[in-house]
C-alpha cells in the first residue's frame, strides 16, 4: 500500500475543507510557537517588550527581576509566584548552553519545550539538578561536547522554547535576595561557552516599545497565513512516532491547494471557521479537561501531550507553556459549587481544611484571572495568594479560608482577600509546584468555591 496519499490527486472542495479543518486544529499550537519564534528573532538585544515582557534574540535569554507585570498580553495565565525568564533557541544555528546557578533550597524549574509544547528538558529542584552548564542540541547534532558541560539534553526539533521559573516570596527582602541568584541564569550559543559562569544584572535591561496591549492574548495564529507558514513549521518539527499519517495528510492538502487557488481560498475560509467554532471555545476551562472534583478540572499530560491533539490545542489556546505534571499540577475553575459562572457580583470563599492545602514540595497558589485569563487591576495590586504570602491567617481550627470578592472584607481579613472584578466573570487557577503524589493521582481534591450570601 502507498505510504501516504497520492500527492497529485485532484480532490474536491468538500474534502479540502475537511482536511483543512483537521490540520488547522492539530497544527495550531505548532504555528503558535513558531510565530513567537519569529517575534523573538526581531529583538535587537535581550530586553523588555513594552517594559513588562522578557524578549531576546534567538539563542539568548531575557530575564525579569520581579513578578511579571499585569499589563502583559503575550502569554495567558501568567503567575506572580515566580520570576520568569524567556528564550527561544534556533538549534539549526547552534546548540545552546543553559547556565544554572546554585539556588540552594529555593524552588526553581527550567522549562524546555519543542514546537509541539512537549517537554524534552528535566531540569529543576524536583530533579535534584545542580548548578552547572547544560547543553541543548537539536536533531542530528554530531558535535563534540566540551569539558565542563554538566549534562546534555536533545530537542526533537530545531525550535526550543526555554522558560526559567524561580520562586519568590512576596516581600521586599526576598526581592532583594533573589537578584544575586538570577544574575547567574543565562543562555548562549556553544561557541560562547568558556566554563566560567557569566553574570548579568537583569535589572538593567533595555525597554522596547511594541503595540499597545488589548484585553485578550496577542494573536499568534492567522488563518490567512497559516497554510503558507505550515511547510516551514513541519520541517522544523519532523513527524514523531504516531504522527506520520497527520503529516502526510497535511502535505497532501498543501499540494492540492498549491495547484488550485480556489481550494486554497476554501481552506483559509475553513480555518477561519475553525478558529471560531473549535479553537476559541477552548479558552474557557469549563469546556474541557479531566474533572477533578468540586467542579475543578485539570490535565494529566501537560507538556507530554503525545498524540492527544485535543488537549494540546486546548492548553495552547487557554494557558500555553504549562510544565509537565511532575513539575506542576494545574487546576482550573470557572464555576462555583452550584455550577454557576464565577462573577464579581458575588462573594466566594475557598476553604482548605487544616492540613489540606495542596500537598507540594515546592509551593502552591490560587490566582484570579479575568475572562481572557489575565490579571484584573485592583486597589491592592494582588493577583494571587498562597505560599508566597506570609501574612495569611488561619482559623481557630487550623483551616485556611481565602476570600474572593470585589469589595474589601475589612482590614482584619484583608490578608486573605483575593480581589475579583466587580460585575464581571472571572476564573480561578490553582497551581501546585513540585506536587506530591496525592495531587498528581487525584487523591487530593481541591475545595469547592462557595458563594456566600
Amino acid at each position: 500500500m502507498p505510504a501516504a496519499p497520492t500527492r497529485s490527486t485532484k480532490v474536491t472542495e468538500a474534502y479540502a475543507r475537511m482536511a483543512a479543518r483537521h490540520v488547522y486544529f492539530w497544527a495550531w499550537p505548532l504555528v503558535n510557537v513558531w510565530n513567537r519564534r519569529l517575534a523573538f528573532d526581531q529583538a535587537p538585544a535581550p530586553g523588555l517588550m513594552n517594559g513588562v515582557l522578557p524578549l531576546a534574540p534567538l539563542n539568548t535569554l531575557s530575564m525579569l527581576h520581579d513578578y511579571i507585570a499585569p499589563e502583559q498580553r503575550w502569554v495567558a495565565c501568567p503567575n506572580q509566584d515566580v520570576v520568569y525568564g524567556a528564550g527561544i533557541a534556533a538549534l539549526e544555528r547552534s546548540p545552546v548552553v543553559l547556565q544554572v546557578p546554585d539556588f540552594g533550597d529555593r524552588f526553581w524549574v527550567y522549562e524546555g519545550v519543542d514546537l509541539r509544547t512537549d517537554s524534552f528538558l528535566k531540569l529543576g529542584s524536583m530533579y535534584g539538578s545542580k548548578a552547572g552548564f547544560y547543553l541543548i542540541t537539536g536533531p542530528g547534532w554530531q558535535g563534540e561536547v566540551p569539558k565542563g558541560i554538566t549534562q546534555v539534553f536533545h530537542c526533537p526539533g530545531n525550535t526550543a522554547m526555554l522558560v526559567p521559573r524561580v520562586f519568590q516570596d512576596d516581600s521586599d527582602e526576598d526581592r532583594a535576595a533573589i537578584q544575586e541568584l538570577i544574575d547567574g541564569l543565562d543562555i548562549y550559543t556553544l561557541d560562547q561557552f568558556t566554563s566560567t559562569p557569566k553574570r548579568r544584572d537583569w535589572r538593567q535591561l533595555p525597554r522596547f516599545m511594541g503595540n499597545e496591549a488589548g484585553s485578550e492574548e496577542t494573536k499568534w495564529v492567522f488563518p490567512d497565513k497559516f497554510f503558507d507558514q505550515l511547510p516551514d513549521v513541519l520541517a522544523d518539527a519532523p513527524a514523531r512516532p504516531g504522527e506520520e499519517a497527520l503529516y502526510a495528510e497535511a502535505q497532501a492538502l498543501l499540494d492540492a491547494i498549491a495547484r488550485d487557488p480556489a481550494l486554497k481560498s476554501a481552506a483559509i475560509d475553513e480555518a477561519r471557521r475553525t478558529d471560531v467554532e473549535l479553537i476559541d471555545p477552548l479558552l474557557q476551562f469549563r469546556n474541557w479537561g479531566i474533572q477533578a472534583g468540586n467542579r475543578w478540572s485539570t490535565i494529566a499530560n501537560g507538556a507530554v501531550f503525545g498524540t492527544d491533539h485535543f488537549t494540546r490545542t486546548a492548553v495552547a489556546r487557554s494557558n500555553i507553556l504549562v510544565n509537565s505534571a511532575n513539575e506542576t499540577c494545574y487546576l482550573y475553575q470557572d464555576l462555583d459549587a452550584d455550577g454557576a459562572r464565577l462573577n464579581g457580583d458575588n462573594r466566594y470563599e475557598v476553604t482548605f481544611p487544616a492540613g489540606q492545602t495542596p500537598p507540594v514540595d515546592g509551593f502552591w497558589s490560587l490566582t484570579l484571572y479575568d475572562a481572557h485569563h489575565f490579571f484584573v487591576p485592583n486597589p491592592i495590586d494582588r493577583y494571587s495568594l498562597g505560599t508566597k504570602n506570609k501574612s495569611l491567617q488561619t482559623g481557630a481550627d487550623g483551616s485556611l479560608t481565602l476570600l474572593v470578592q470585589a469589595d474589601t472584607p475589612g482590614p482584619e481579613r484583608e490578608s486573605n482577600w483575593l480581589p475579583a472584578p466587580a460585575g464581571a466573570d472571572f476564573t480561578l487557577y490553582l497551581r501546585a509546584y513540585g506536587p506530591r503524589p496525592a495531587v498528581i493521582d487525584g487523591s487530593w481534591t481541591p475545595p469547592p468555591v462557595r458563594r456566600m450570601g
